[in-house]
């Protein structure tokens, strides 16, 4: 009797212990993947126009006349934001290629070729995200 209750709590215990050692590995690789390994949390701080609308409409009970209207007055202020940043666009991308090449300066040809392989990505992934942006305003 004494031995079963002892396999008992000792069986109890080992569960307990797998159960925090599941939680707390969940844990510390959440904030691994956060904090230390730079991946930073997936956050949509830029809305959709449709998204503005939506969340507009149902806090301020808009009529569709209203609806209507504030649309135009986003629409014509992105237009506005637009042609403010367009002129930089030539610079930026002068500048973006300037540091790659003194990247590129640092670098054997080996290193060379796989950023070149990296940034490729990484301009794809920029053109999606400018095509993204473009289609939700």
């Amino acid at each position: 009797m004494k031995n079963s209750k002892g396999r008992l709590e000792a069986a109890a215990l080992f569960l307990v212990v797998f159960v925090l050692g599941v939680t707390f590995g969940a844990l510390g690789n959440h904030i691994w993947n956060q904090r230390v390994s730079g991946e930073p949390a997936k956050v949509n701080t830029n809305p959709t126009r449709d998204q503005v609308m939506e969340d507009l409409t149902q806090r301020l009970q808009l009529s569709a006349d209203q609806q209507q209207k504030i649309g135009v007055a986003i629409d014509e202020t992105h237009a506005k934001w637009q042609a403010l940043y367009a002129p930089l666009d030539a610079p930026r991308e002068q500048i973006r290629q300037e540091g790659r090449a003194k990247i590129r300066a640092v670098l054997n040809p080996d290193q060379q070729v796989k950023l070149d392989a990296f940034l490729k990505q990484l301009d794809e992934q920029r053109k999606k995200d400018q095509a993204a942006k473009q289609a939700s305003h």
